[in-house]
């Protein structure tokens, strides 16, 4: 075979991440808030951005099934003698409506005309410290999807200190569920560490690491329900109710000492920053929903054209002209970027909604099995663009502030073919069959999967033993074992 040079054509395609791309990319994964802080260095960065409003005059009903065509550049706008332009227009409301004869949902969209959101600020969860810790915890010992909804709402509530001030029927009025059921999750809460977290007054706070402790006898219970009685003084007339002498009674006091009243404070102190939505929900359900953006928290950018065409014409050289050019060219690609991240938001937001409409109009108990891949489908984009847009996002509705990312909730196939359930019932299904086994009568994997789809669930052995490792039960040969230990023991 002859070696020598040449020349070969050769087509190929590559994704290329241009500037544009990228800066888009980070825009949609921010939060309204942050979109603001970003917004303010870029106008003390650019000379040519300043904030501002959209005449209500040039608003025009977009065609929603369509991509909007390209806006015209800032030359040809000054050529028409238009000084000054404002950005591509953000939609502002997606109307979700439902066809009364179909049962159908449809969303249309309007433009700018909408009255700005409330500023709403409402207590949650963002504390980088407690509430993520709470957070990394609960999915692990939560037993279903919608308790785990329940859990996670009330940690949201969760003040700095670590107490709950929110009276639980209230938390059950605003999610549609039973007082029980917000009473379950509390309990579920209350179990995480800090040891004392979710108490909803000092004493049951202190009664949580009494028990955590296993110091919680009933002499401790009097002194506990008695702290006034210490904070006076009265020894005398508490070491009578607690029919305790001088030695216990001082252990006990030193006990309870040692115990922390706000163990919430460990994780970061100070007054936690408030959650103020990103989405704003409103409708009842019967005739559509009504999903905009808090455009208290959205400042618009306009381009300052009057400015530019004076620039321009002061330049008397090359490197001027084209410093400029670039300043311009920043302007308008920041202004399409944040119209597209707004029209993406607005997009996953109506699906969601879609999806989700038992949890909005009949609480959490009707909460569905949900993907970011089923919403990806639904809408033609990328999986990664709705995670990106479920980072970070609240969405406030007639229940409450929410997290995005609190709405989708992994399910399995039924085996009636109706639907779906969720993955954590499944998971609370299979421990309650091997809690109630015996050490004679472990059941195998397969044994597993027979009697759950008796229950009606669909699963496939290796999909039940994933199931059964992820919430810490060991296999059959390992359970035997430890049964017959118990039983001697």
């Amino acid at each position: 075979m002859a070696l020598g040079p040449r020349l070969d054509l050769r087509q190929s395609q590559s994704l290329t991440m241009t500037p544009q791309l990228q800066q888009a990319i980070k825009l949609l994964a921010l939060s309204n808030l942050e979109i603001e802080a970003f917004i303010g260095d870029a106008l003390d960065n650019n000379p040519l951005l300043e904030a501002g409003e959209i005449s209500l005059e040039r608003q025009a009903e977009p065609d929603t099934r369509e991509e909007a065509p390209e806006d015209p550049s800032s030359d040809e706008l000054i050529m028409r003698g238009q000084g000054e332009a404002d950005a591509p227009l953000d939609i502002d409301v997606t109307a979700l409506d439902r066809d009364r004869d179909t049962g159908d949902w449809s969303a249309t969209a309007s433009i700018g005309g909408s009255e700005p959101g409330p500023d709403i600020d409402e207590r949650g969860d963002d504390e980088p410290t407690l509430a993520e810790h709470l957070e990394a915890q609960i999915g692990a010992v939560t037993s279903d999807q919608a308790l785990l909804f329940v859990a996670r709402h009330l940690i949201g509530l969760i003040d700095e200190a670590g107490y709950l001030p929110t009276p639980l029927l209230e938390a059950a009025d605003s999610l549609g569920v039973p007082l029980a059921r917000v009473e379950e999750a509390l309990a579920i809460v209350q179990t995480l560490d800090p040891t004392g977290v979710g108490a909803r007054n000092l004493s049951e706070c202190l009664a949580l690491q009494a028990k955590e402790a296993d110091r919680y006898d009933p002499c401790m219970a009097r002194l506990i329900d008695n702290l006034e009685l210490v904070a006076k003084g009265d020894f005398a007339r508490l070491k009578r109710m607690c029919d305790v002498d001088d030695e216990d009674f001082s252990d006990m006091l030193i006990e309870l000492r040692g115990y922390d009243p706000k163990p919430g404070l460990r994780y970061g102190g100070g007054e936690r920053a408030p959650v103020v939505p990103d989405i704003l929900i409103s409708g009842d359900g019967a005739k559509g929903w009504e999903i905009a953006l808090n455009q208290a928290t959205l400042p618009r950018l306009i381009v300052n054209r009057p400015y530019y065409v004076e620039l321009r014409g002061g330049c008397v050289d090359r490197s001027a002209k084209r410093w400029l050019s670039e300043r311009l060219s920043e302007a308008n690609s920041l202004i399409k970027a944040l119209d597209q991240r707004q029209k993406t938001i607005l997009k996953v937001a109506a699906e969601i909604v879609k999806q989700q409409e038992g949890f909005f109009r009949r609480g959490v108990s009707h909460l569905r099995p949900l993907t970011m891949r089923m919403v990806a489908e639904a809408i033609e984009m990328h999986e990664s663009t709705v995670s990106r847009v479920a980072s970070n996002k609240y969405l406030n509705c007639g229940r409450g502030t929410f997290e995005l990312k609190y709405f989708f909730t992994s399910g399995v196939a039924s085996s009636d073919g109706e639907g779906a359930v969720s993955a954590e019932t499944v998971k609370a299904q299979i421990r309650s069959l091997c809690d109630a086994e015996s050490a004679d009568d472990i059941l195998s994997d397969d044994k597993l999967v027979e009697l759950l789809k008796e229950k009606g669930f669909d699963l496939a052995r290796r999909t039940v033993a994933k199931y059964r490792e992820a919430i810490g039960i060991g296999s059959s040969v390992q359970r035997r074992r430890q049964k017959k230990l118990a039983r001697v023991a």
